[in-house]
């Protein structure tokens, strides 16, 4: 069992004893990727290490890192929780926490395609490399790929992504893949195309990257028409988990969430969830309920 410290304590430890993150990480136990029932739900937890900070209709929900780690306790706490998927500064938190003792855990490598910037699609690998991973003792890395036609940042993720794809096959370590196709509107934001043509051909082209697809895995959003999904996940025969995003302000919100995420799950090739605000900031404020709840859904509780 990796000693824990107290939340208090971290901003202590990390100034006296930086060497005790390593040391962490060395000790942990592991496990594998799936457990006896086939079934996969992680925690989602990367959100800030892209600017990307609103969850549950507040801005900076997220930047309250004392909170998100409370939060993220809870969830690991509860059963039926298989890992986290982080960026390395909450990973290096989590580990000193001692809460990821047989846990997945997954990195998340590329952050540099930051919330609303201008170079937003060039989506930079500024986390962990697959040798970052694997030294670490981790267990699968996450990569986002958003495709926009019209920006040749794209395509200079495209390139880079499947590199990463192959350097993670080297390491014999899963990579989940999340594509979006996307579109910025003049003077706008980037909006995300969840149709199902769009959301179809989004896996179809991260489906293909890199030298080999055997290590890859495709996180994937839920389509407007959560009755498309069927076809849309014909298009691959790789393993999808699906991916949650904000449950949104009002309890009856989650509640269409639960549904349409219940409602795909059962799919073929569906092996199951990666969850972040969803599940950390549920409108009623209720980690552990939320959690529970989705994992019935997954059916790993």
């Amino acid at each position: 069992m990796t000693p824990r410290v107290r939340i208090s304590e971290l901003t202590t430890v990390r100034s006296r004893h930086p060497e005790a993150i390593a040391e962490a990480a060395a000790r942990r136990p592991r496990r594998p990727l799936l457990g006896p029932s086939g079934r996969l739900l992680v925690v989602a937890a990367d959100h800030t290490a892209r600017g990307a900070l609103s969850a549950g209709g507040r801005r900076l929900a997220m930047a309250d890192r004392a909170d998100l780690l409370e939060r993220l306790c809870v969830a690991l706490s509860r059963p039926g929780v298989d890992g986290v998927l982080a960026s390395s500064d909450i990973l290096d938190d989590l580990l000193l926490l001692g809460v990821l003792d047989g846990k997945v855990v997954m990195g998340s490598m590329n952050r540099g395609g930051l919330f609303g910037a201008s170079f937003e699609l060039d989506d930079r690998f500024t986390g962990p490399s697959a040798e970052d991973l694997a030294r670490r003792g981790f267990d699968a890395g996450k990569l986002l790929l958003r495709i926009d036609p019209d920006d040749p940042g794209s395509l200079r993720t495209l390139e880079s992504a499947a590199r990463a794809v192959d350097a993670m096959a080297a390491c014999r370590l899963p990579v989940f893949v999340e594509p979006f196709l996307c579109r910025r509107d003049p003077g706008g934001p980037l909006r995300t195309d969840l149709t199902a043509e769009a959301v179809t051909t989004s896996l179809t082209i991260a489906s293909g990257l890199g030298a080999t697809s055997a290590y890859t895995w495709l996180k994937v959003p839920v389509t407007e028409d959560a009755d498309a999904m069927a076809d849309v996940l014909r298009a691959t025969t790789l393993p999808v988990v699906l991916l949650g995003g904000d449950a949104g302000t009002r309890p009856d919100d989650a509640e269409r969430a639960y549904e349409r995420w219940g409602a795909v799950l059962g799919l073929p090739g569906v092996r199951g969830m990666v969850a972040g605000r969803a599940l950390l900031y549920p409108p009623d404020g209720d980690v552990a309920g939320a959690v529970d709840r989705v994992a019935g859904l997954v059916g790993c509780g």
